[in-house]
């Protein structure tokens, strides 16, 4: 587990490398693999999904394996994995450009800037609905490009932390409703909704302890997260509704293609309208000043996930210790 807090310190320290991000990588070989493959059928698409998640997996199981007589090369390896997957430096400075852009009445540049957060369609928003879709990524993400992360890490190592990377980017990339996906996607959507599950609900739990008012922020959870149509964007972004005192859901309109951080530049045009429930609908509307509270939200969220996944692993090991004496012993020849 060393080289999990190695790779969230240099994730905390340096963010994502500006050019020839592994995640920008991967989704341009996807992208390639999509043009061969591609039907409007499901098979296709869940082949897809299994040559693209299975190739990185196998690969991180293949390194993990030849260094497995190695302490110091694992977690080298498991630090490497840990800051390529890691998007909580870069979740947060994205936030704050639009913020900057926001506070100076720049509205032209926030919209220009949002996308680099979300697929949604940035034209036509006024400077409270950017702060809420920037207030809504920034939870949605924590969920995604921190806590399941970490999550996945703790139960598997390297292979599960780019296991987990590999299938949130390719929901991002074709896990959409729209004409093109809507069959081709399904795979990936609904492998991503699964491999989502432990990790958005103890997004929510640490956001809770994290809040400021933990009360209020476990009862807009409990009361909230099950209305999004997503069974895991709803956990994170309910209880940071009721974290940071806000309404959040709405009216949402998306674009066809994928977000640009997979690397792939996304489609022409904006495709779905969405009229998702409201979240803390007793709440006040979000404003600029909450995109800052919500960076600051996200960071102690992240922490603490590093924490209780650390922690995890090692009661785990502690535990295999105590019931299984042969543990850690080589065998002699």
């Amino acid at each position: 587990m060393l080289g999990a807090v190695a790779g969230y310190l240099a994730d905390a320290r340096f963010g994502d490398p500006r050019r020839g991000h592994p995640v920008a990588v991967f989704g341009s070989a996807a992208a390639r693999l999509e043009k061969a493959l591609w039907r409007d059928r499901r098979d296709t698409g869940a082949v897809h999904t299994a040559v693209c998640v299975g190739t990185v997996a196998a690969g991180a199981a293949l390194a993990d394996h030849a260094l497995r007589r190695s302490t110091a090369g694992r977690a080298a390896l498991v630090a490497a994995a840990t800051w390529t997957v890691l998007g909580g430096t870069s979740l947060t400075r994205e936030a704050r450009i639009v913020a900057r852009s926001l506070r100076a009445g720049d509205l032209d540049a926030a919209r220009e800037r949002l996308p680099h957060l979300c697929g949604r369609d940035p034209r036509g928003l006024d400077e409270g609905q950017l702060a809420r879709a920037v207030v809504e990524s920034v939870a949605e993400n924590t969920a995604d490009a921190v806590v399941n992360a970490l999550t996945w890490g703790a139960v598997a190592g390297a292979p599960g932390l780019l296991a987990f990377r590999a299938v949130n980017t390719l929901d991002a990339m074709v896990g959409h409703r729209s004409a093109r996906y809507r069959r081709f996607g399904w795979a990936s959507a609904r492998l991503d909704d699964v491999a989502g599950w432990p990790g958005a609900r103890l997004t929510a739990l640490l956001t809770v302890a994290a809040a400021p008012e933990p009360r209020r922020a476990w009862r807009v959870w409990r009361r909230d997260g099950s209305s999004h149509p997503s069974p895991n964007a709803g956990q994170a972004e309910s209880a940071f509704a009721g974290a940071l005192g806000v309404r959040l859901g709405g009216t949402l309109r998306y674009g066809d293609g994928p977000r640009p951080e997979t690397g792939v530049p996304p489609a022409e045009g904006w495709g779905r309208t969405e009229h998702r429930p409201i979240l803390g609908g007793e709440l006040r509307p979000v404003t600029v000043d909450d995109i800052e509270r919500a960076c600051l939200l996200s960071r102690r969220v992240g922490t603490l996930a590093l924490a209780v996944t650390v922690g995890t692993r090692v009661l785990a090991g502690g535990l295999r210790r105590h019931t299984d004496p042969s543990y850690g012993h080589k065998e002699l020849p």
